[in-house]
């Protein structure tokens, strides 16, 4: 009697834990998010302005073998938040961030990581973002231009 009962409470914790697991999403699933993400920064209202000079240096189109099987794909850009006459350096710095923050989070729909031992870092600051789809961002907001050095990658996944 103890062995099926033990039988039958191993089974029940099988079942109930095999119900949890999620399956990571495939490379078709995260380009697919990642050019979403590309041509809505390029139609964003502040982004398409040409005063701050977006420049996607790589598009996502192209697969970029890593591991063994896997392959991820990638979006470089830059773009610049021209610096007012007499604007405080950490005032530009503060806006730059929140800027991008904003624009990442709301447009593009990223879980933002605030890291609160950058503030008033002269040097510049770095963002960091991640969707649950596999793509995550890196900006970093330099002091000079471009203001907004943007890297946004799929994990490395297979299709």
């Amino acid at each position: 009697m103890r062995v099926a009962r033990s039988l039958a409470i191993g089974l029940t914790l099988i079942i109930a834990t095999s119900g949890c697991t999620t399956s990571e999403p495939s490379l078709k699933e995260a380009t697919a998010e990642l050019q979403k993400d590309t041509r809505l920064l390029e139609t964003d209202d502040v982004f398409k302005n040409p005063l701050k000079k977006l420049h996607i240096i790589q598009r996502p189109d192209k697969d970029i073998p890593c591991d063994k099987d896997g392959f991820r794909r990638v979006l470089r850009a830059t773009a610049d938040y021209e610096r007012g006459n007499g604007e405080a350096l950490d005032s530009h710095l503060d806006g730059a961030e929140r800027l991008i923050e904003n624009t990442l989070s709301k447009t593009l729909g990223y879980d933002i990581e605030y890291d609160p031992s950058q503030v008033d870092a002269p040097e510049g600051r770095f963002v960091q973002g991640s969707k649950k789809l596999g793509v995550t961002v890196n900006v970093y907001v330099s002091p000079e231009a471009p203001t907004w050095r943007l890297h946004a990658q799929t994990a490395c996944l297979k299709y």
